[in-house]
């Protein structure tokens, strides 16, 4: 079955369901959307799609998160089937997506297989964005961003995965909003279930597209991490560590006010920004990937200030249960 969870997407749902039915058809599938209490007219849309197709099951997830909306689908639907596809409702699949993940996991009998996320953008601001999610300084080298060849691999973003290990480790933790995936993907791991990162497909996301909107995601992103970190007393990666300093830089520049050196740190991370940025321009010949050194900023501090938020947060609550 094909898993969406969706939340006020009435511009997006209509035409993501219309590009999946002939995949559905193809495999048998049901196409399970999971709607956390949408205000616009998306449940007008779904229960006018639904009528005509019955192919297409509706469910309330109270919970909203998206983890939460995988369970419920699961929970609901999935007693008799073997493997779920999550679509994310805000992106962009090729029309042979499922063909491909089904095919993938029939070959290399994996688990869970994860795909590569190409970011694109259509405003200035959100072309800027998806740049610089797509560099390296962005996304810290992750495999799944970096469009790598077909290999076994820790963790990817969600595509297809087989419903007996899924249910095996507990589905998605619903007490995570954000890297919930990297979460189940280590229960996974550690349970010895195989993740397979396919190079026969990827699908398009499309990021924020205002400053407030990009700081908010990844200030949810460093929270996530934090929390994964926490749970599974894991160590953080080294292109987790580097982004994480960016506030403890900031923290320490505001001595500049009595050492001027206090501020180097920070503008050295601030200098390295805007030449990636530059470098990213000319090599594309595009001028908007100038503007991707202050998203990466962005992007780079909002995840360090949830991260160390996090951190912080879980350490009082650890103290007051003491």
């Amino acid at each position: 079955m094909v898993v969406i969870p969706c939340l006020n997407e009435e511009a997006h749902i209509e035409r993501l369901l219309h590009g999946l039915e002939a995949a559905a058809a193809r495999q048998g599938m049901r196409i399970v959307v999971a709607d956390g209490g949408s205000t616009d007219s998306t449940l007008e849309i779904l229960a006018r799609i639904a009528e005509a197709n019955p192919r297409v099951i509706v469910l309330h997830n109270e919970r909203k998160r998206q983890g939460a909306a995988i369970n419920l689908a699961v929970q609901q639907v999935g007693d008799d089937v073997d493997c779920l596809i999550r679509i994310d409702a805000h992106a962009d699949y090729p029309d042979d997506f499922c063909d491909r993940l089904i095919a993938e996991a029939e070959t290399t009998g994996a688990d869970s297989v994860v795909v590569a996320m190409l970011t694109e953008g259509r405003s200035l601001f959100q072309r800027a964005a998806a740049i610089a999610q797509n560099s390296r300084l962005g996304n810290g080298g992750s495999k799944h961003r970096q469009g790598a060849k077909g290999q076994w691999v820790d963790h990817g973003h969600h595509a297809l995965m087989r419903i007996e290990p899924f249910r095996a480790v507990g589905g998605y933790d619903e007490t995570f909003g954000y890297n919930e995936d990297a979460e189940l993907d280590h229960r996974l791991r550690a349970s010895g279930y195989r993740i397979w990162l396919t190079d026969k497909t990827r699908m398009t996301y499309y990021p924020r597209d205002t400053v407030a909107g990009l700081f908010l995601q990844y200030l949810n992103y460093g929270q996530g991490r934090a929390l994964n970190i926490l749970k599974h007393s894991a160590m953080p990666k080294l292109r987790q560590l580097l982004p994480a300093m960016v506030l403890p830089l900031a923290a320490g520049a505001l001595l500049a006010l009595f050492r001027w050196w206090a501020a180097v740190p920070l503008s050295l991370w601030v200098i390295i920004c805007l030449a990636y940025g530059v470098a990213l321009g000319i090599g594309q010949r595009d001028p908007r990937a100038l503007l991707a050194s202050i998203a990466v900023m962005i992007m780079h501090f909002a995840w360090s200030v949830g991260f160390w938020l996090q951190m912080f947060n879980s350490r009082k609550r650890g103290k007051r249960t003491t």
